[in-house]
């Protein structure tokens, strides 16, 4: 639901529901989803759909990101699903991810130069942003499955030290701010309020205790679901990666992502129809 108020624009939630499909272990493992899988999305489609009814949504949009774009029967399993919901999934690259994310941040107005990192389970988009003007965007196959799976390519760490030599002037200042379940559930670990910053020190410290654990340890330690206590390791190596690049020493988190921008974009799209 979109409020305005003092700040502007905000997306207030009404209901969450997550449910950890986890299709890159077998995309990014053997390239295309099994039947079992298909059958789970499906069903979790069928679920999603119900719960917009239920709060009477006037416009639903579904999009499916790495996992589903590199899977040899992506496109059957969203055919296949389209028919039995009646819900149209949108296979979006990475660049159009990267643009709904960062759509968040277009009327950023108190600080003009800022860098925004999303982690996902199969990608990692950076975009840069000067004089609240996006200046450069990429995606990168760094992701937490991808990550655990060994399945990133050899060079892709050396592009991403690359691409930020050449996109960001180190004698400027840039905020960074960090976007995905697992910066938020990093946030929330650490104690952080609201709208308080992470401080790198704090995360590599994090770092370094979550990989001195078992899985089950980390889960018991710091009350982490299965299906966080093992991405949240590579996920924090990518945001600690960049950071050291940049010679950054805090993390701005504000909890919002890809589910927040297309919101916004729904709604924008509804209010320009309304003039």
């Amino acid at each position: 639901m979109i409020e305005n108020n003092s700040k502007g624009k905000q997306i207030k939630k009404v209901s969450y529901t997550r449910i950890p499909l986890r299709l890159g272990f077998e995309v990014f493992g053997n390239g295309e989803i099994s039947e079992k899988k298909k059958k789970e999305f499906t069903k979790s489609i069928k679920a999603f759909k119900l719960i917009s009814e239920v709060f009477e949504v006037k416009e639903l949009r579904a999009c499916a990101t790495s996992a589903m774009r590199n899977a040899k029967n992506g496109k059957a399993i969203r055919d296949y699903i389209e028919k039995q919901t009646g819900v149209s999934i949108e296979i979006i690259d990475g660049k159009e991810e990267a643009d709904i994310i960062f759509s968040n941040f277009s009327d950023r107005t108190e600080k003009d130069d800022f860098l925004v990192i999303d982690v996902g389970g199969g990608s990692t988009e950076i975009s840069v942003f000067q004089n609240n003007s996006l200046v450069a965007s990429k995606s990168f196959k760094l992701g937490t499955i991808r990550i655990l799976q060994d399945k990133v390519p050899s060079t892709e760490w050396d592009t991403l030290e690359s691409w930020l030599k050449k996109n960001i002037d180190r004698k400027e200042k840039f905020d960074v701010i960090g976007t995905g379940g697992n910066i938020n559930k990093i946030h929330k670990l650490l104690g952080k309020k609201s709208t308080e910053q992470v401080k790198v020190d704090e995360l590599s410290d994090l770092y370094k205790e979550l990989k001195s654990l078992s899985l089950e340890k980390r889960i018991t330690k710091f009350k982490l679901k299965p299906d966080r206590a093992d991405v949240i390791i590579p996920a924090t190596k990518i945001f600690l990666k960049v950071c050291d690049e940049l010679k950054i020493k805090e993390l701005e988190v504000p909890k919002i992502g890809l589910s927040d921008g297309i919101i916004f974009g729904l709604d924008k799209k509804h209010r320009s129809k309304k003039k």
